[in-house]
């Protein structure tokens, strides 16, 4: 550098041909680097893509989970190799690369006491897809929040309530999941009944519902089942009915239950009232 402004002084001394040289020296060592850069970065991104579809076919994952763990590996990857370019760039060019991370360091200190949030987002959100804690369409309680699962990211997680609104959830702010679509769930219908009603009678019958609900209904894993008697009041008593149905399915088999019961019990009843009148 010293030689090129001392030579800048007398114009007709000054080393043009040794200068481009020396252009065309660096232009040729950065073009070099970056192909360097970009097929290593496409190799890897094949490796990564070839790793997450092996485990995709073998753990039965979903997609939007693999895909988004697939997409974080790919960008770390390419910020790693995006650092080493620049460092090795600057070297070219005899800048002193230290004094720009020291630099840089405070620079990132203060920007990361504002950015905490962000960071804890991410970090949770990546741990909620690495050990599978939601995936999309799972039925989950977070808080107040009761819905289904239609996103999930680094960032937020978005869940879809059942009146139609969709909640945008901080991962940060996830404290305690309850996730309802893991393993079976448990219907259960709990019908009262008159002192007066023929309680041998009305056993049978739902008993004789269950038994057929059973065989006819596939989402019913095991049950129903009659528990008894579990509250005696003064003119009435409750009892409860329980059954262990898949997922998402709980509902629909507790109504199905409650509508065939009423059914049979205001038969029952119906009866009984027309015996009396005779």
């Amino acid at each position: 550098m010293n030689l090129y402004l001392s030579a800048a002084l007398k114009w007709a001394d000054f080393p043009w041909e040794q200068m481009l040289f020396d252009i065309g020296e660096v232009l040729l060592r950065v073009l070099f680097f970056y192909l360097i850069y970009k097929l290593v970065k496409i190799f890897s991104n094949k490796v990564v893509e070839t790793i997450f579809s092996r485990i995709q076919a073998k753990s039965k994952g979903t997609d939007n989970r693999t895909k988004t763990l697939e997409s974080l590996t790919k960008n770390i990857i390419s910020y790693i190799y995006s650092f080493i370019l620049i460092v090795t760039i600057l070297e070219l060019f005899d800048i002193r690369v230290t004094a720009i991370l020291a630099g840089a360091g405070i620079v990132g200190l203060a920007v990361g006491f504002g950015a905490q949030g962000l960071v804890s987002d991410v970090v949770t959100g990546f741990f909620i897809l690495l050990e599978r804690q939601i995936d999309v369409g799972d039925e989950v309680t977070i808080g107040l929040i009761k819905g289904t699962v239609e996103v999930v990211g680094l960032k937020t997680l978005q869940v879809r309530d059942y009146d139609g609104s969709l909640h945008f959830i901080p991962n940060r702010q996830i404290a305690t999941v309850s996730n309802h679509s893991r393993g079976t769930m448990r219907a259960m219908v709990e019908i009262k009944l008159s002192a007066e009603d023929n309680f041998e009678l009305i056993t049978m019958v739902i008993q004789d519902i269950c038994r057929r609900m059973a065989e006819e209904n596939e989402d019913i894993v095991l049950g129903p089942d009659i528990l008894g008697i579990q509250e005696i009041g003064i003119s009435d008593f409750t009892i409860r009915i329980v059954a262990r149905t898949t997922n998402g399915q709980q509902a629909y088999v507790e109504r199905v239950l409650r509508q065939q019961i009423k059914l049979a019990i205001d038969e029952i009843r119906q009866e009984e009232m027309a015996q009396a009148a005779e």
